[in-house]
């Protein structure tokens, strides 16, 4: 999700997703795929995939969402956003889904915010 919205939001930033126990050949969660739809993004064609020390050295930063615990190579910028978990509140199904998108929408923006010259 959050490659997805960041590609929307800033096009400007190039963005890639890989997770910490990725099913790989799985797809997008069905929800996730909703609302990015709903925010003009689209996660069709997206496969997941491991995330290993070559990605993150690739990058300028390594956001990792939730509490996966990811020990960066050394020179690897790491941010980790412990986002919001609505279900912990008994928000489920759609309404969960966007409000975890508003969450990682707004850190987005954040980034963008301070990478500006």
């Amino acid at each position: 999700m959050a490659e997805r919205l960041t590609t929307t939001i800033t096009p400007t930033i190039a963005a890639s997703s890989a997770g910490t126990e990725a099913r790989i050949g799985g797809t997008v969660n069905e929800l996730s795929a909703q609302v990015l739809a709903e925010r003009g993004a689209r996660a069709d064609h997206h496969r997941p995939r491991q995330l290993t020390d070559e990605l993150m050295r690739a990058a300028d930063l390594v956001v990792v969402v939730g509490k996966a615990e990811v020990t960066a190579p050394h020179g690897v910028q790491l941010e980790v956003w412990d986002t919001d978990e609505p279900s912990a509140r008994g928000i489920d199904g759609l309404d969960r889904m966007r409000l975890i998108a508003d969450d990682i929408s707004a850190r987005i923006r954040a980034i963008a915010d301070r990478s500006r010259p």
